[in-house]
């Protein structure tokens, strides 16, 4: 475990202390594109960080080389080398994304070619463990086009939810905490070395993302781009890939007592078909989500839109920070659901704590559905939003004619007579919903364009 945690924090301390001068590389190249209409940030902001994320998973790959109970790996294994032969490809597509904006078709293209390299290197799914049937052995086709398929999910399930400021990261970390919890558990409780390889991969992926969010948590200073989302992704699929297709369920008969029985107790996170979907599930729905939702329009499936679910999440209320503590609840819910239940799929508690964090989930989801108040005696301890409102009501035409709550303070002072009002509600005018969480629209803005147009309330 030693070895594992030292690969991490060697992989974090890389990336984060890359990414400064990631960013004003960045700067300086002009990887910086304008704003476009589904985008959520204000600014722009540079991308590139795809780099930093790169030469941290290098550091990792290459400390862990040099660690004696971690330097096994490589020598009998040709994974790492097919990893970081794949990572290569996919991360210098992602840096002329991020550079000159490519065309999807080509991505899609050089996301398959980065597959199709790992398994020319080995790293492919060689059988499939079935409930109730056992291992089933595939052809070398069948395997390669599963492989490729589930690289190709992955990458584009994790690009496709990178649209918030920490959110792909955050989702992607909490991923790879699971999947390393149960990598190491095949390796260490079974005693299988080839779970060894994933279970590096993982941590490595950790410190990739640990070291890159404290730059990209909002407001972001730096953005992964293409170059970043498509690398982890890659890295995660790598995971699931040595881990599915590479261990023999026969290998685990002393605990579990039948090939059958520890394909059933392994499923929930160890069938490659299902492993996006319980690992990341929710970048996976809204990948699906995003493929019917522009086919039906008539559009491109790779055509953009702002209707992931952390748009939605905007839409409805929720700030940029809630979106995204909100995304993380929901990945860490399946995720660590799916590893409990791998560890014990009998026991009910674990069906219970599920469906009752579920119904948190959802309470969370409605928040912005209710507008709670704090009672006068608490209200200098909680935010202006959560405060009674005070009406004031001011007689006379050279009144500014608004009622602020309590805290808020009109701009320039009191206000003045006549265009004075006009200048006052200009300069006040409300954000448009779902600009960085800016939803809420006071009190005394209400008051002043009513009292524009003449109308009461």
């Amino acid at each position: 475990m030693r070895e594992y945690l030292l690969t991490l924090c060697i992989t974090a301390a890389v990336t984060y202390l890359l990414t400064g001068p990631v960013r004003k590389f960045a700067i300086v190249a002009g990887a910086m594109p304008e704003i476009r209409a589904r985008d959520v940030h204000r600014e722009p902001t540079p991308r590139l960080g795809g780099i930093a994320m790169f030469f941290g998973l290098c550091a990792g790959l290459l400390v862990a080389d040099h660690l004696t109970n971690l330097d096994e790996v490589f020598t009998d294994s040709n994974e790492p080398r097919a990893l970081l032969s794949g990572a290569a490809l996919i991360w210098l597509i992602g840096v002329l994304d991020d550079k000159f904006e490519i065309d999807a078709l080509i991505k899609l293209g050089g996301q398959m070619i980065a597959a199709g390299v790992m398994v020319m290197q080995g790293l492919t799914i060689l059988w499939l463990p079935i409930p109730g049937v056992g291992s089933v052995s595939l052809t070398q086709w069948q395997g390669t086009l599963l492989t490729v398929a589930l690289v190709v999910i992955t990458i584009n399930a994790v690009n496709f939810v990178d649209g918030l400021d920490g959110l792909a990261a955050g989702m992607v970390c909490i991923a790879a905490t699971a999947f390393f919890m149960y990598a190491y558990r095949i390796w260490y409780g079974y005693g299988l070395e080839s779970a060894a390889p994933a279970t590096l991969f993982s941590a490595i992926l950790m410190g990739m993302c640990l070291g890159f969010l404290p730059h990209n948590m909002h407001p972001a200073r730096i953005f992964m781009g293409d170059s970043g989302s498509m690398l982890i992704g890659l890295v995660l699929a790598a995971g699931a890939i040595s881990i599915t297709g590479q261990i023999d369920p026969d290998a685990m008969n002393l605990f579990a007592g039948s090939e059958k029985e520890a394909v059933h107790q392994t499923v929930p996170v160890y069938i490659p078909l299902l492993l996006p979907l319980t690992i990341i599930a929710v970048p996976a729905a809204d990948l699906v989500l995003a493929i019917v939702r522009r086919t039906w329009r008539g559009q491109s499936p790779f055509a953009a839109d702002r209707g992931h679910l952390h748009h939605r999440l905007l839409e409805i209320g929720h700030s940029h920070s809630r979106a995204v503590l909100i995304m993380y609840f929901w990945s860490a819910l399946i995720a660590f659901g799916a590893l409990a239940y791998s560890v014990n799929s009998g026991a009910m508690w674990i069906v219970l704590g599920i469906m009752g964090l579920s119904a948190v989930g959802l309470v969370l989801l409605l928040l912005p559905r209710f507008t709670p108040r704090a009672p006068r005696w608490a209200e200098h301890l909680v935010p202006p939003r959560y405060r009674r409102r005070k009406a004031v009501e001011v007689s006379g035409e050279g009144a500014p004619g608004a009622a602020y709550g309590a805290g808020a303070q009109p701009r320039g002072g009191a206000g003045g007579a006549g265009d004075g009002d006009a200048e006052c509600a200009d300069d006040r005018a409300p954000v448009a919903a779902g600009v960085n969480g800016a939803t809420a629209v006071g009190a005394g803005q209400r008051l002043l364009e009513d009292h524009k147009t003449g109308t009461s309330r």
